[in-house]
C-alpha cells in the first residue's frame, strides 16, 4: 500500500493536483497554508468538507497545486481532488462522499458570448414601435 495518494480535481476552468499522506491535517495550496491562500471562510469550509464527511479530519496532510480560474473554481477543484484522493486511501470512504455529491465533477461552465448579443444571453431592449 502506497503512503502518498494522488488525485486530480476539476471545477470550471480550474484543475488541482492533490497529494494526500498521513499526517496532522495540514493543507498546503501552491506552497502556502490554506488560510493564507483561501481567505474566505466559506470557501475554506468547502475544502475541508471531504474530511468532515468521511470523519478523517486531522488525519491527512494535503499538498495541492492548483491552476486556472478564480478562487471559487479553485476551491471546488481542491475539494473534488481531495474527495477522489480519499477514495484511493480507503474504498469505504466512497459511499459517504458519493452520497454528499463530492465525487461528481461539476459540469457547469461559463456560457460563451453570442454575436448580436451583449453577453451570453443579454440582448438589446425590444421596442415594438
Amino acid at each position: 500500500m502506497s503512503d502518498v495518494f494522488y488525485a486530480t480535481g476539476r471545477r470550471k476552468t480550474s484543475s488541482a493536483r492533490v497529494f494526500l499522506k498521513k499526517g496532522s491535517g495540514k493543507i498546503k495550496v501552491n506552497g502556502k497554508e490554506l488560510d493564507t491562500y483561501i481567505v474566505d471562510p466559506t470557501r475554506r469550509q468547502l475544502v475541508h468538507q471531504p474530511f468532515e464527511v468521511t470523519g478523517t479530519k486531522g488525519q491527512f496532510d494535503a499538498f495541492v497545486t492548483v491552476k486556472g480560474g478564480g478562487l471559487s473554481g479553485q476551491a471546488g477543484a481542491v475539494r473534488h481532488g481531495i474527495s477522489r484522493a480519499l477514495t484511493g486511501v480507503d474504498e469505504t470512504h466512497r459511499p459517504p462522499l458519493k452520497k454528499a455529491g463530492l465525487l461528481t465533477r461539476d459540469p457547469r461552465m461559463v456560457e460563451r458570448k453570442k454575436y448580436g448579443l451583449h453577453k451570453a444571453r443579454k440582448a438589446t431592449q425590444f421596442s415594438k414601435r
